[in-house]
């Protein structure tokens, strides 16, 4: 009896790790997490401890962090494995104080996370929201996506209604952030949100706009068939069947996992929050992975094939350079894009160049160091426009670099770090459909230079050529 009266509570565990019983303030804590006793252990650091307990058959104990939804909980805890493969519980110490107040720039950072996974409409805009970029898959979208792509220049308002709108548009960003819009064509209402790419002391350089829906798209009937539809001309199955089917449901999962990661719902323990982070991050990897599957299939088909115009080399690289700042910035990494001024006139298909070169800065951004510098410079040679990517990463021996460009080439990364192995493969055939090229200039420990070939609009150049002649 006088060993039992030195701790606070007590507990056991059955073999399978199940909470069979469990004195207060335990039992308390275990109710309010969301279990049950018996049942299994709600509260993931104890569960943690006790698995850890079990599969070494060792006595541990550890301080242990929970919160029951109004305070912050700390327990010594000792976990005892007995004969019988069950376990003894025993609290030593328990601590109580008060929840960290959230973070307002942390709340608006996962807040955009949200938005831009659950989005079925993403658009860039310039600083007086006029539209610069557009994409969307869904299916009644397509004919605002492409209204909006032969309206880039104008304000993203002229394409919808806004509801409740009676001023003159466009409206302050803030006024429209969070506007409910609708869309001819779509049943559904929207809820516009506008994330500003900020630089601090500064009006915001452009901002993000995504359209997040009310509610899913209605599946048709005939995806619920059990006919067997074989795929015809265009596009082949991932990008026609799958990719679409599978957007929303892991854009929810994600953005789902994001609140519960914030505690956007509510106060959650830091062991829950880390585990929906992790699920966020495995739905991004994901997405991510059927979005490259669907490029795959389409730079593959026999019949691909770009749309060439003229485009100058330098605004593209201007873009991508603003689209990823934020992400580079997290790292302390400075993107040093072409000046505002420069210019390379190339013929070669807007979209396509700009996905490029996010695929390229995006690398860079990923395997360069932190606190280091990645540099998008231009180069005028002759019949050819070239774009060189530089980053003061590790850089590549002779036999990497002879495979960094093949199908799921990720150069021994894990899939987390390494994305799908897909993006440089499709670069590269997206370069040759433009009548260019994508190559790489690099040694071990000297950084890498990725160099974007494509033709060069001599009759954009010609004029400057005769001028400086004279």
């Amino acid at each position: 009896m006088s060993e039992t009266r030195q701790f606070l509570a007590q507990g056991r565990c059955d073999a399978s790790g199940l909470l069979v019983s469990a004195e207060e303030p335990l039992a308390g804590l275990q109710l309010v997490c969301g279990g049950e006793i018996p049942g299994a252990i709600a509260i993931p650091a104890l569960r943690e401890l006790v698995a850890k307990a079990q599969e070494f058959k060792l006595k541990l104990a550890r301080l242990i962090h929970a919160n029951d939804g109004r305070d912050a909980i700390a327990a010594w805890i000792e976990v005892e494995p007995l004969g019988d493969e069950s376990c003894a519980l025993r609290v030593c110490s328990w601590q109580v104080g008060s929840l960290p107040p959230e973070d307002p720039a942390a709340i608006a950072a996962n807040r955009a996370a949200i938005d831009r996974s659950v989005a079925e409409l993403t658009a860039r805009l310039d600083p007086q929201q006029n539209v610069l970029s557009v994409d969307t898959q869904a299916a009644d979208l397509t004919d605002l996506g492409k209204v909006m792509a032969l309206g880039l220049g104008r304000p993203w308002t002229d394409f919808v209604e806004i509801e409740g709108g009676t001023h003159e548009q466009p409206m302050h960003w803030r006024l429209l952030d969070g506007a409910i819009v609708k869309i001819a064509g779509s049943t559904r209402n929207w809820r516009a949100s506008l994330l500003p790419q900020e630089v601090p002391g500064s009006a915001p350089s452009g901002f993000e706009l995504c359209l997040c829906a009310d509610a899913p798209l209605p599946e048709p009937e005939q995806a619920y068939s059990h006919e067997v539809v074989l795929p015809q001309n265009g596009p082949g199955l991932v990008g026609r069947d799958i990719a679409p089917v599978l957007r929303q449901p892991i854009a929810r999962i994600i953005a789902n996992a994001e609140t519960i990661r914030t505690r956007m719902a509510g106060p959650l323990a830091e062991e829950y929050s880390q585990y929906a982070a992790d699920i966020a991050a495995a739905g991004q990897h994901l997405l991510a992975l059927v979005e490259d599957l669907a490029d795959l299939e389409v730079v593959e088909s026999e019949d691909f094939n770009t749309a060439p115009d003229r485009i100058d080399l330098a605004d593209v690289a201007r873009r991508a350079a603003g689209i990823l700042a934020v992400r580079a910035q997290e790292r302390g990494i400075s993107i040093d894009p072409p000046k505002h001024g420069e210019t390379l006139p190339a013929i070669a298909e807007f979209r396509r160049v700009l996905q490029i070169l996010l695929n390229l800065v995006g690398n860079a951004i990923r395997y360069a160091p932190d606190n280091s510098q990645v540099w998008i410079r231009l180069e005028d040679a002759g019949a050819r426009a070239r774009l060189i990517v530089a980053d003061q990463g590790p850089g590549l021996s002779d036999e990497q670099q002879s495979k960094v460009f093949e199908k799921f080439e990720r150069l021994g990364r894990s899939g987390e770090d390494g994305g799908s192995g897909l993006g440089l493969y499709i670069s590269r055939r997206l370069a040759r459909a433009m009548g260019g090229d994508l190559t790489i200039d690099s040694a071990p420990g000297q950084g890498a230079r990725f160099i974007l070939d494509v033709p060069a609009d001599l009759l954009a150049q010609s004029p400057t050529t005769s001028t400086n002649s004279d």
